[in-house]
């Protein structure tokens, strides 16, 4: 066979076999799949720096009542937990043996006075005589010196007459200042000593202390604020954290605690409706200073990884980029992002787990 026929015959083969190739279409890449994830937009505001603690009311002023003089008690003035005025009597104690003291008293004060009148005319009298030399000197020096003695004990006389006034207005207690009576101690009837039996707490409690600590780190920070003037304390109860109270920044310990390494504090608040009880705790945030224009985001958008702390950010393309950040304190339900973004752009707040770098995603929700 010609060789020229047997080329021939081969190329048309080949043709024939290459024709249906000739209408297919190059196979097409699967898009890489998006995740759906939820957003929120990084807002910028102004927030406080804080720190929080632990503290307890104490009232403002505390009186312990005891009684100064001995004797039984004849009247109670007050009802139990009543609100007490300052000057308000509360206790009676029989006055009738402080009486009798202060009568006696005053007798004997001036029986003294009329010996000691008579004894000063003594006095001019012989004063005359000496003149004359009628009497010797040493007379009218004894005669002068009993007048002295009389004169002294008309002195001393008039200090006891004092001190047993004194007692009889002991015999009935007042109140010394505003305040809230607690259980009294004792009854109608019972005897008391004088500077031994308690009888009554009355506590102060508008406007009331909180006293609390701050960790020996933050003394610096705290002193530092303190000296510009910007603290400030809110006092709140864990059971209900909308009963919240500002104050006012009253006092900072002059050491620090050894054996705990903290510092105490001291807010005075407003309590004209008793919200705030003695011996009660409540958290105590401590107001130092605002950041203005701090950026924040929602806390659940924040992750920590092998990175450190990082948050998903949505690039205008729809995929994601993993940010480091440094993250501040946080405000509620939104922490302070203080490095690593910036305002108005978008983070991931759910849906992260199945995210890394260049993911396209879909925003299942529309951006906080």
């Amino acid at each position: 066979m010609n060789f020229s026929r047997y080329f021939a015959l081969w190329c048309g083969i080949s043709v024939f076999l290459l024709l249906p190739g000739c209408g297919r279409k190059p196979p097409e890449v699967a898009p890489k799949p998006t995740r759906p994830v939820s957003v929120a937009v990084a807002e910028a505001r102004d927030v406080p720096v804080y720190l929080d603690e632990i503290g307890n009311c104490t009232a403002f002023e505390t009186v312990l009542f005891q009684p100064q003089v001995t004797g039984a008690i004849t009247g109670i003035h007050f009802k139990d937990g009543q609100e007490v005025r300052r000057g308000d009597l509360l206790f009676s104690i029989d006055p009738r043996p402080y009486e009798a003291a202060l009568a006696k008293a005053k007798a004997t004060l001036e029986q003294d006075r009329a010996k000691a009148a008579y004894d000063r005319s003594q006095v001019a009298r012989y004063q005359e005589l000496i003149k004359t030399k009628v009497i010797a000197p040493q007379e009218f020096e004894s005669i002068r010196s009993t007048a002295q003695g009389s004169q002294a004990a008309v002195l001393a006389d008039e200090a006891l007459v004092h001190t047993a006034q004194i007692n009889l207005e002991y015999c009935e207690i007042r109140s010394p200042i505003d305040g809230r009576a607690s259980k009294r101690m004792v009854d109608i009837g019972n005897i008391v000593s004088a500077n031994t039996t308690q009888l009554l707490l009355i506590q102060r409690q508008d406007p009331i202390y909180v006293d609390f600590t701050i960790p020996e780190g933050a003394l610096s920070d705290v002193r530092k604020f303190r000296d510009k003037g910007t603290l400030k304390v809110e006092a709140s109860f864990s059971d209900d954290p909308s009963k919240r109270r500002e104050g006012a920044f009253d006092f900072l310990d002059s050491g620090v605690q050894q054996n705990t390494g903290t510092v105490r504090m001291r807010a005075l608040l407003e309590n004209k409706d008793r919200l705030f009880w003695p011996g009660q705790f409540v958290n105590v945030r401590l107001l130092l200073d605002i950041i203005k224009d701090a950026v924040l985001i929602p806390n659940e958008a924040l992750q920590i990884g092998q990175v450190g702390p990082f948050v998903f950010v949505v690039k205008t393309d729809a995929t994601v980029e993993l940010r480091k950040v440094k993250p501040g304190q946080r405000q509620g339900d939104a922490v302070v992002v203080q490095e690593g973004l910036k305002p108005s752009e978008t983070v991931v707040v759910t849906g992260q787990i199945a995210l890394a770098p260049g993911t396209r995603v879909q925003i299942a929700g529309a951006a906080k």
